[in-house]
């Protein structure tokens, strides 16, 4: 062939179609007849269609042969469905076949190779996605929509001034609902998490996942259960632990997404925080390797508008506060504030420091300061909840843990 470019849209047209039969052709006895060929020569017409149309100057060629590729299909599924077939995932690749074909021959082969991927991934997780569509409640459903109509629709329209006396004017609608889009779309990667898994795992396990949901809750829950008869302090508090770890990084990550100075700023002190813990977890998990099971719930909607707005009013609350005391008392009076912040929840200082270390750089040591405070002052509040509604065992272990921690934030926060 004359011109390799055109020999290689074909060729990749082909690939293609074969990589979508192959998929299909798992299900060939489940799903209808079309396999690796039936989808290779529908995405090879689709190429077909798409050079003629060019070189003849015939632009609705493409769809006169879409149309009647189309009616093959339909003819198909109607076979099919008097043979008790109901499914029409089979027809609906298809028909996308062709598409890619037409794309490749078009030119747009990087474009059609990203479409063959994501329809090829979304065929192969079949049983994943319908093992995870039953664990989702139709009030997800609604919630979430809810949430991204809000979002995507009345956003652009918050205003995008600041609002408040001088020099206290830090109150950004705009900036406020961003936020709560970052921090919900974070706890739903969580909650889905929860929901594709289970509700019950191992003790390990359940500090992990508890800690994206919530570590307050994980330690609360872990403290009174290690008073009943029977459990296993060890692993109780290795799950504690690993919550708080998974809060550490949490907290680097979100800071990292706001102002990436910032969470270059915090890598020491959240490192050593982590390696601390992740050590202390090592410690627990050799000293005890017994396969116990734990219990991790899922919560409710992170996008469910009511706790959005919530955390909306909680952050903007946050940053007017975080600004008078810088304002008024200095940096002093920042760390104050992140302490006290940090006693109930991490998530809006973490947030409010970075915006104020994106709005000013000279803010970033200050800011960072302010975030570690905060880490601190929440580690050690779950702290006192093992050690005051524990186990004497689990508050025998957690203790000497509880002042490592304190002591490697100390020493991380005066390395900023």
């Amino acid at each position: 062939m004359e011109d390799p470019d055109l020999a290689l849209r074909f060729v990749v047209a082909l690939g293609l179609g074969m990589l979508l039969g192959m998929e299909r052709e798992r299900t060939k006895g489940e799903e209808g007849a079309a396999g690796v060929r039936t989808f290779a020569l529908i995405a090879l017409s689709g190429a077909v269609a798409g050079y003629l149309g060019d070189r003849l100057a015939l632009p609705w060629l493409g769809l006169l042969m879409f149309g009647a590729i189309a009616a093959l299909i339909v003819g198909m599924y109607v076979v099919t469905s008097l043979q008790g077939g109901t499914g029409i995932t089979t027809e609906v690749s298809a028909l996308l076949a062709f598409s890619l074909g037409l794309l490749c021959a078009l030119g747009q082969m990087q474009l059609a190779g990203w479409i063959a991927v994501a329809m090829a991934l979304l065929l192969a997780l079949r049983d994943w996605l319908h093992q995870l569509a039953s664990r989702i409640d139709g009030s997800d459903v609604q919630a979430t929509l809810q949430f991204a109509i809000v979002t995507l629709i009345v956003l652009p329209l918050v205003p995008d001034v600041n609002f408040g006396p001088a020099p206290l004017d830090v109150i950004n609608p705009y900036k406020i609902w961003l936020m709560v889009v970052l921090i919900s779309a974070l706890n739903f990667l969580s909650y889905l998490l929860v929901k594709i898994l289970g509700a019950e795992h191992g003790i390990g396990l359940a500090g992990l996942l508890g800690g994206l949901v919530s570590s307050t809750a994980v330690t609360l829950g872990f403290s009174q259960r290690s008073r009943q008869e029977g459990e296993d302090a060890s692993s109780l508090a290795l799950g504690i632990v690993l919550a708080w770890t998974v809060m550490f990084l949490r907290v680097g990550i979100m800071s990292s997404l706001i102002s990436w100075d910032l969470g270059r700023r915090l890598l020491v002190a959240i490192g050593m925080l982590s390696i601390a813990s992740l050590a202390s977890s090592y410690w627990l998990w050799r000293r005890h390797q017994q396969r116990e099971r734990g219990e991790v719930k899922a919560g409710s909607n992170p996008f469910e508008l009511s706790e959005a707005i919530k955390f909306g009013l909680l952050f903007g609350v946050v940053v007017f506060i975080a600004k008078a005391a810088q304002v008024y008392l200095g940096d002093a009076g920042l760390y104050l504030a992140a302490a006290l912040a940090g006693l109930t929840d991490v998530d809006a200082i973490t947030l409010a420091m970075a915006n104020l270390a994106q709005a000013d750089a000279s803010n970033l040591q200050t800011a960072a300061r302010a975030i570690i405070i905060a880490v601190m002052a929440n580690t050690m509040t779950k702290s006192g909840m093992a050690i005051g509604l524990g186990s004497a065992e689990l508050r025998r272990i957690t203790l000497p843990i509880s002042a490592l921690l304190f002591a490697t934030g100390i020493a991380g926060a005066l390395l900023l």
